[in-house]
Order: structure tokens, then C-alpha cells, then sequence
């Protein structure tokens, strides 16, 4: 039934707040503590009251859909629920409720509040989807496949299992979601009298009545089957999750990071088949997920979904939506794919580099400056690697478009590149075009300065070889495409850092001495500590630029 979701802020500082049209499934991305959980209170406890309460920190408001006329009767009868022996009603009144929940209410006041819910907010919650919305988290996932009641099978099921199991056609799509992912069969176990269980059989049952009797073959079939309470905690989170989907049948289901518990080809799995199951018009899911192959097994079954991507830094909240498609063509690349580029979403800041010995590298130094050093290193980043400077551009400009402040490092011999090669490193940076010709003419002529030198710029020194007055000039270069994300080793490459350790060799075997050099034990007197030059500083600058609420290369 909920149709916007309003929020108190916008893209960036000072842009109007989003409003979120939204679709079967939508999904909060983002790093941690940008109010992903937070989020989903908020709406939980809009669907009890029907208020927003003065501590929401991220929903401004909530509109709800109007039920149709012709799905009233259907809506009010699947919460009404029969009077106890001697339960007086009111004239009219009808009792309603789920999961042990029983009020009173006028049903025609019921019926009118659900045709006009914009002026009947706070019945259609404590009436309506307060009996409708289902939280799942890391509390209580795990325990959704311990015992229930049995119930009284003249009456409407009042929970996931006595849904379970009355409803053939329900029990057979979670039989085939878990046999699927665990090779195992669900199945109802009703022979704890008045009590129903969840087992794990080899085999199918032939026929229902072997699943759901009490006589002597019925027994002997469940007697083999193992108790899911055994089982794993992922296999009892995927299954609570599964059955709550399907059998609690909610119209909004709230789930905080589903992919606890479970591997990541689960992960997947999950993702999928709930992208399935809530795909009926009038539900929402609304999930908050660390987890980029939960993820993917939504956007690729197909649903309609929305991915909201939530960040807090600086004490700047922002909130983007990202556009399907956008996202589609992360997965779709196999570049992309293969560097593991949606865990970006999750991350507050990214640093691409050339090649993995690179990634390798300013990640250590990295870390070392977060260990060793106050304010300088760069928190919750995650460091990728392309395969070479010229495929950098592949994996900034898609993230810098979802907003993800992501800075790219190449060698100094991006200077020899001119023409597309150059454009488009540029174009990555979201460098204002009209500039970059200028940059173009000072890059050539750099390239002319190095060629008259007579020297390989990246292992003879970088910027070190040119004249004063030409080196001043490579420097502001780099200054200005450090403006927008872009930076460059002005030493040359990578291994003309720390020259002091004296490392020889290139690539993979030069980083495995470095590391040697470096030093593994911090009481060591060997181990290499972060000092006020060389690399230490250029991954500060770096950490500046990211930080920086008002950085350049961003759009928004």
C-alpha cells in the first residue's frame, strides 16, 4: 500500500529532498552508519500508528495507495477473525488481527478508511497494516522456524505455518525454493499433537495426507526427516525468510541485511526468489543490504526495483536513487564483474588503480596510515584494480554517476596519451569539457619536454627529470586533475615509491619485496611506519579530495 516515500533530504547538501515513487522491491544501499536500518523503523512505525514521530531522522513523510472497491471484501476478510465463545461485539463491528493480535472495529469505518487512506492514515495502520507489515531481522530470523500452534482448523490460519500448512500450492513453492537451494524437502510436521513442526526430508512426500496426517505411515515418514532446528543458521534464516514471504503473506516486508547467516551464492539465491515472490503489484519489500550478491539476484529476476543508495558524512546525509539500468551495465561488463564493482556501493569512498600489485600497495599504505597516524588515512574504502590506465575510466565515471566518490591513480605516462585516451580520462573525472583542450595542449607539450630529455619518465624520476620551470608546469597539471579525482604518480609508477628500501624488480615481484622490507610485525624495529613524505602523502592527498563534502567530479 505504500505508494512515496518522502525523504528530509536530497542528492547532495542543498538540493531538494528526494521523493521515492515507490516499486515492488526497494533496496537501501550504502556504508555503515548511513542509516540503512534506521529507514526501516522509520516506516515500520509509520505502519503502526500512522504518524511520523518528531525522532525520524530521514522520512519526512509517507503516502499510501487507496485499495481498490473491488478487493475491499477480500482485504477486510483476510484479517477478520472469528469471536471466542461469549466475546461481545459492537453493533457493526467486526474483530480483526493477525500473529495473536485482536481488535475491534466498525467495519464500514474500516472499509472507508481503505478507499481514502491519505485521510484515514492513522485507521488504515492501527487497523490495517499494522497486522500486514512483518520486520525480519538478525533478532528474530532464526527463530522463525521454531514450533507454532496448530490451531484450530475451523478457523482462519493465524500463522505462517497453519497457512503453511492448509495451503497445498504455498507449501509446494517453498518445498521448491529450499529443495533448490539445499537439496532437501520441507515439510509440515503435525504428529507433536497440537503442535507444528518443520522437517528436512531426502524424500518427497508421495501424497499430502503422508505429510499432514497423524497415522502410522505419516509418523514413520517424519520420524526420518531431520528437524530443521538442527540445521544450520543459514539454512533456518533462508527458510523463516522464505516461508514469512510466502505463507505470512505480508503486504510490506521489512528485512534488515537478509544476507546474515547465509553464503554468498545464497545471498544470490534469496535475492532471486523473493524479487519473485513480491512481485504482485500490491506488496513492497523494503531491504537494507551490505550484500552486492543479494543484490544481483534481485535486479536479475527481473522485478521492478528501486535502489536507494544512503550516505552520512560530515553530518551531510544524502540519499540518491540509482537507476536500474546504471546498474544493469555494472553487471553486465565483465571488467567490471570481474573486480567485484557493485561492493562500491557499500563503501563511503573507492580508489581504482592500474593493476592488482597497485591495489595492493596503497592498501597497505593505507592501512598502515589509519593504524599509525591520526586523521590521515582513508576509513571504510574499498581500493579496486583495473587492468591497465587505460580501462580506469571503465570503472570511475559508471560509480562517480551513482554519486560513489571514487578517485583514480595512473602512472605518469598518461602523459604519452593523447587523443580518446586522454578525453576520456578525462570525461571520467566529470573535467568540464571546455577545459579540456587546454589541458590537452599542456599535456603535449609535457610529452615534448620528456621526449627532449632523453629519459623514461616513470623509471627515471617522473617530473624530477624536467627543468624547473617545466616541472612546475607538470605539477600544476596534476594539481588541477587532483581537483577532480585524478591522480597521478608524479615519481612515475609504482615502484618508484620508498625508494630507501632499495626494491628491485617490477610488478608482482617488486610488491612481494616491498612487503619483506616493509615489515609485518608493528614492534618490529624492520617495520615501516608512515612519515610526512613520499607516498604517505599522496594517499593523504587523495583521503583530502574524497572527504571533501565539496569536491569536484561528482555530478549530481
Amino acid at each position: 500500500m505504500i505508494k512515496r516515500l518522502n525523504l528530509k533530504f536530497g542528492r547532495a547538501n542543498g538540493l531538494p529532498p528526494e521523493s521515492i515513487l515507490t516499486t515492488p522491491i526497494t533496496i537501501f544501499v550504502g556504508p555503515n552508519n548511513s542509516g540503512k536500518s534506521k529507514i526501516l523503523t522509520e516506516i515500520q512505525q509509520f505502519c503502526s500508528h500512522g504518524q511520523q514521530l518528531a525522532t525520524n531522522v530521514i522520512i519526512d513523510s509517507i503516502e499510501l495507495n487507496q485499495v481498490n472497491s473491488n478487493e475491499i471484501d477480500n482485504k477486510v476478510t483476510n484479517i477478520t477473525l472469528e469471536p471466542n465463545p461469549g466475546e461481545a461485539l459492537g453493533q457493526n463491528n467486526i474483530l480483526i488481527g493477525k500473529r495473536g493480535q485482536r481488535q475491534q472495529i466498525n467495519e464500514n469505518q474500516l472499509k472507508q478508511a481503505l478507499l481514502n487512506p491519505s485521510s484515514n492514515l492513522s485507521i488504515v495502520c492501527r487497523y490495517y497494516l499494522s497486522f500486514n507489515t512483518i520486520m525480519l531481522n538478525g533478532n528474530n530470523r532464526i527463530n522463525l522456524v521454531n514450533q507454532q500452534a496448530a490451531g484450530n482448523l475451523q478457523q482462519p490460519a493465524h500463522s505462517s505455518f497453519q497457512v503453511l500448512f492448509r495451503d497445498d500450492d504455498k507449501r509446494s513453492e517453498v518445498r521448491r525454493i529450499i529443495h533448490e537451494s539445499f537439496g532437501k524437502y520441507l515439510v509440515v510436521d503435525p504428529t507433536n499433537l497440537g503442535q507444528l513442526n518443520l522437517r528436512l526430508s531426502s524424500v518427497e512426500p508421495d501424497e499430502p495426507r503422508q505429510e499432514r496426517g497423524i497415522h502410522e505411515e505419516a509418523v514413520r515418514f517424519h520420524a526420518n526427516a531431520l528437524p530443521i532446528t538442527t540445521a544450520s543458521d543459514g539454512v533456518k534464516a533462508f527458510t523463516g525468510m522464505v516461508i514469512e514471504m510466502i505463507a505470512g503473506d505480508p503486504s510490506i516486508l521489512l528485512v534488515d541485511e537478509p544476507e546474515a547467516f547465509l553464503h554468498p551464492s545464497l545471498s544470490f539465491k534469496l535475492g532471486k526468489e523473493v524479487s519473485g515472490i513480491m512481485s504482485e503489484l500490491d506488496k513492497r519489500l523494503f531491504v537494507s543490504t551490505h550484500s552486492s550478491n543479494f543484490l544481483m539476484g534481485c535486479i536479475q529476476a527481473g522485478t521492478p526495483i528501486n535502489i536507494i543508495r544512503l550516505t552520512y558524512q560530515n553530518e551531510i546525509p544524502t540519499a540518491r536513487v540509482l537507476p536500474n539500468n546504471d546498474i544493469l551495465k555494472l553487471m553486465r561488463n565483465p571488467l567490471l564483474r570481474s573486480t567485484g564493482v557493485l561492493s562500491a556501493l557499500f563503501y563511503e569512498y573507492v580508489i581504482v588503480t592500474e593493476s592488482d600489485a597497485d591495489r595492493a600497495f596503497y592498501q597497505e599504505i593505507n592501512d598502515r596510515l589509519l593504524k599509525h597516524t591520526e586523521n590521515k588515512g582513508i576509513s571504510n574504502c574499498l581500493f579496486l584494480h583495473a587492468q591497465n590506465k587505460q580501462t580506469i575510466k571503465t570503472i570511475v565515471k559508471p560509480l562517480r554517476e551513482l554519486g560513489i566518490p571514487v578517485a583514480g591513480i595512473v602512472d605518469i605516462d598518461i602523459i604519452k596519451d593523447g587523443g580518446a585516451v586522454w578525453s576520456s580520462f578525462l570525461d571520467s573525472g566529470f573535467v568540464p569539457e571546455i577545459e579540456w583542450e587546454s589541458l590537452a595542449n599542456i599535456r603535449l607539450a609535457l610529452k615534448r619536454k620528456f621526449e627532449e630529455s632523453g629519459r623514461n619518465m616513470k623509471k627515471d624520476g617522473g617530473i624530477n627529470i624536467l627543468e624547473p620551470s617545466d616541472k612546475e608546469a607538470a605539477e600544476n597539471l596534476f594539481s588541477k586533475l587532483g581537483e577532480y579525482g585524478l591522480f597521478t604518480v608524479p615519481n612515475g609508477e609504482l615502484e618508484s615509491w620508498l625508494l630507501e628500501l632499495n626494491v628491485t624488480g617490477h610488478g608482482p615481484n617488486w610488491l612481494v619485496e616491498m612487503f619483506e622490507k616493509m615489515g609485518e610485525d608493528p614492534e618490529s624495529a624492520d617495520y615501516l611506519k608512515p612519515t610526512n613524505s613520499d607516498v604517505w602523502d599522496f594517499i593523504e592527498d587523495i583521503g583530502k579530495w574524497l572527504s571533501n563534502p565539496i569536491r569536484k567530479g561528482i555530478p549530481n
